[in-house]
């Protein structure tokens, strides 16, 4: 597959970091998880016996009522035996779980898809088929991986035939419909017709014939695609190294090796091995040539080395550090989505060319503003290093399954139409938690554009994690405060190279006395004496961390593992003033599979004023907004407009009254109760409410409340939560619970870096 093999960014980490990731808590990355209630002895009777019966006799009579009382619609298989797995070879069955499991999470991250890894311990042809056709009863889809060619046309094709649900081997297809959909608008750029140019696809496995195959079905004439292997040109009479699949392309031509049949092409389409495309080759080709080389890990030819014989060509990879990643993650979550939800019983190329188009189309509109972040720099636009869509741009998840599922229902393999298009594209959109995204955007962005960030707590296991983590992810420089042990304590985590790591030591930094004269002038008036500060400054790593950031050393402070929240804001303000003059205050975001809700102030103001409250709202909507959120504010009362009356409800009023006067650019409501607030029936009985839906961010009226909601809902509820973000300091710092982990702190780090909590 022409794509990382977690379908994301190419980062870097250690053996040992990879192994934690995948064994913490709850070995491996998925888990099975009930969606009715479960709780009382009615639920269970329910939901098994006696109650199933009825669903069962249902199903007897009309099987197409499965996607109705089962999880069937939304249901994929992800199969492997394990021969061909990444770029790791045939390692069995077993060793392919891994990677299935990470299949199975990126059919949920991106399109709300559940999957089930299944791993097959043969390499029998028919026993394979044979295992999974009998499993259609179970899914809505199997999504075919890692199985090595030629088995793997075999297999897919005997399925395709045999069974009633959509079947897609995702190595072939999926390369194929984003580099389809690249083609198309690197054709659009340099005014060629599909049906007029020349191609030549280096490599001859599952991709190759697949993205052969489907360019011919789009309309690329077939006597002018030339496909070339190892042995050179597959040409019709050669003998050596043949098979069906090859055969199926062999080209009439004189031409015998791949710097022949590059002569005057067009297009290069690369699924083979580094190196393999010289820059000599390039300078034969047509003018404004298109090279898509996107051999795994390593390109068929760098762009630079491209560029430098042909600055006119239009260049894609499947890497994510050059222009144009050709990325599987583009497809297969949506086109299965789409195919679910019309009940399709295939895949099939108008499905395939469906998807190819209305990712080439996307590329053209104009780039969102979250998607920008992730290129730290003007936001990106269609031309020649902007021809295939953003693997993390929000709306794929609206534009492909919709132009999927109206292929199927054209061609008529949709078993379950959808009567409204438009509506069911709204659908989509509400699927996915745009936070999901936002996150995600801000970890490219601060690889584009990398900090240095203070880990205050050098010498804590976790923090030296975290820092690592941060480093080999590309997102910035860690910079530790510690003793000069650090060193050590990294190099026995297995860290190569710890001496590259900074660590700030007070014992003998350069910068003691500037910190000292820096901390004496901030605080000689308020009772401290000169020997005061060169003791913190000596002592105390967070007024150390501190003071580096506030004299320019870094750009980020991280710490609070070690101490209180309170007691670690205490000593960095100290150091650091409020922004703007205003209260700092924490927030804590609640990241569910569809929903994310912001709560403020969770940390710092006990009993904040009427100005405070209607300030926390602003700032909170503003935060909401840059992680993909159209915020609707609710104050949280005990009381709901006044029922039950009460001596604490004044401030809550004012600030409504406060945002009224300033008309903010945000719903808001309140006084009211956290059911009213956040369901839609409950808000109901309030149909005055200026709501347009649940809120998303609720505004608390006091630390005690808040802190203790915060604290129960991360410890007793099912979403993910993340903070507290510190908001409001003159310096981005961040003041991280005690029990974080290393990838909680690197999110801090990250979501801070990239100015989401500024």
């Amino acid at each position: 597959m022409a794509m990382t093999s977690d379908g994301q960014s190419r980062v870097q980490f250690s053996d040992r970091e990879a192994l934690l990731f995948h064994s913490a808590g709850r070995p491996g990355k998925i888990e099975i998880v009930a969606s009715k209630p479960m709780a009382t002895q009615r639920d269970l009777s329910l939901a098994y016996s006696p109650g199933v019966a009825v669903p069962v006799r249902a199903i007897a009579e009309d099987p197409g009522a499965a996607y109705d009382y089962t999880a069937k619609g939304n249901l994929v298989a992800v199969i492997s035996n394990g021969t061909a797995i990444l770029g790791l070879g045939n390692l069995g069955a077993l060793a392919s779980k891994p990677v299935m499991e990470g299949k199975a999470v990126l059919f949920k991250r991106f399109a709300d898809v559940d999957a089930i890894d299944l791993e097959l311990d043969t390499e029998d042809v028919d026993r394979f088929i044979d295992a999974v056709s009998l499993l259609e009863p179970s899914f809505g889809g199997i999504n075919l991986e890692d199985i090595k060619a030629p088995e793997c046309f075999i297999i897919e094709q005997t399925l395709r035939e045999r069974m009633n649900i959509p079947v897609m081997h995702d190595d072939q297809h999926g390369t194929a419909i984003i580099t389809a959909a690249g083609l198309i608008n690197a054709c659009h750029l340099t005014g060629r017709d599909l049906r007029d140019i020349d191609v030549v696809v280096n490599g001859a496995g599952a991709a190759a014939i697949a993205c052969t195959a489907l360019i011919k079905a789009m309309g690329v004439p077939s006597d002018r695609v030339i496909m070339c292997d190892r042995a050179g040109v597959i040409y019709q009479g050669r003998l050596n190294d043949m098979d069906q699949w090859k055969s199926a392309h062999a080209a009439r031509t004189e031409r015998r090796t791949l710097a022949e049949a590059l002569e005057g092409a067009d297009v290069f389409l690369g699924l083979s091995a580094k190196d393999a495309l010289k820059p000599d080759y390039v300078r034969h080709m047509a003018d404004q040539p298109i090279i898509f080389a996107m051999a795994n890990p390593d390109p068929e030819i760098t762009p630079p080395a491209a560029r430098a014989v042909r600055p006119d060509a239009i260049i894609a990879t499947g890497r994510s550090d050059y222009p144009n990643q050709v990325n599987n993650v583009l497809g297969f979550p949506f086109i299965f989505r789409g195919a679910l939800d019309v009940g399709a019983t295939a895949i099939n190329d108008e499905m395939k060319i469906a998807a190819a188009r209305a990712l080439a189309e996307l590329a053209r509109e104009p780039v969102p503003e979250e998607v920008a972040v992730a290129y730290g720099g003007p936001a990106p636009h269609f031309g020649r290093d902007y021809i295939i869509p953003a693997p993390f741009d929000p709306r794929l998840m609206e534009v492909v399954p919709a132009a999927v599922a109206q292929a199927a229902m054209e061609s008529g393999v949709a078993r379950r139409p959808i009567p409204d298009m438009a509506a069911y594209r709204e659908a989509l959109k509400a699927r996915l938690n745009p936070t999901t995204s936002v996150l995600t955007l801000a970890y490219e962005g601060a690889r584009a554009s990398p900090k240095r960030v203070i880990f205050a707590e050098g010498e804590e296991e976790v923090v030296q994690r975290a820092a690592v983590m941060f480093r080999d992810g590309g997102y910035g420089i860690p910079v530790l405060v510690g003793r000069d042990e650090v060193h050590e304590q990294l190099r026995a985590l297995g860290v190569d190279n710890p001496e590259t790591i900074a660590v700030h030591n007070s014992r003998h930094s350069p910068l003691v006395p500037r910190m000292v004269d820096y901390l004496y002038e901030r605080l000689q008036r308020q009772g401290y004496l000169r020997r005061d500060c060169e003791r913190m400054v000596n002592q105390d790593r967070h007024i150390f961390g501190a003071l580096l950031l506030a004299l320019g050393e870094a750009d980020v402070m991280i710490t609070g593992v070690t101490r209180h929240f309170r007691q670690t804001l205490n000593d960095v303000e100290l150091v650091i003033d409020h922004a703007a003059d205003r209260s700092p205050f924490g927030i804590h975001v609640l990241v569910g599979q569809s929903h994310t809700v912001f709560m403020a102030d969770t940390t710092v103001i006990e009993r904040p004023d009427a100005q405070q409250l209607a300030d926390i709202a602003i700032q909170t909507a503003d935060v909401a907004r840059r992680m993909g959120h159209e915020p609707r504010v609710a104050f949280l009362s005990y009381s709901t407009f006044g029922n039950p009356p009460g001596n604490w409800l004044g401030n809550i009023r004012d600030a409504v009254a406060i945002l009224d006067a300033r008309g903010v650019s945000f719903e808001y409501e309140g006084e009211m109760a956290p059911d009213v607030a956040l369901n839609s029936k409950m808000a109901g009985l309030y149909p005055f409410s200026r709501l347009s839906g649940p809120a998303n961010v609720l505004v608390m009226p006091g630390l005690q409340s808040a802190n203790l909601s915060a604290k129960l809902l991360k410890e007793l509820g099912g979403d993910s939560v993340i903070g507290p973000m510190l908001i409001n300091m003159e310096k981005p710092v961040q003041i991280a619970s005690m029990t974080s982990t290393a990838s909680e702190l690197v999110t801090l780090a990250v979501l801070s870096a990239a100015g989401m909590t500024s």
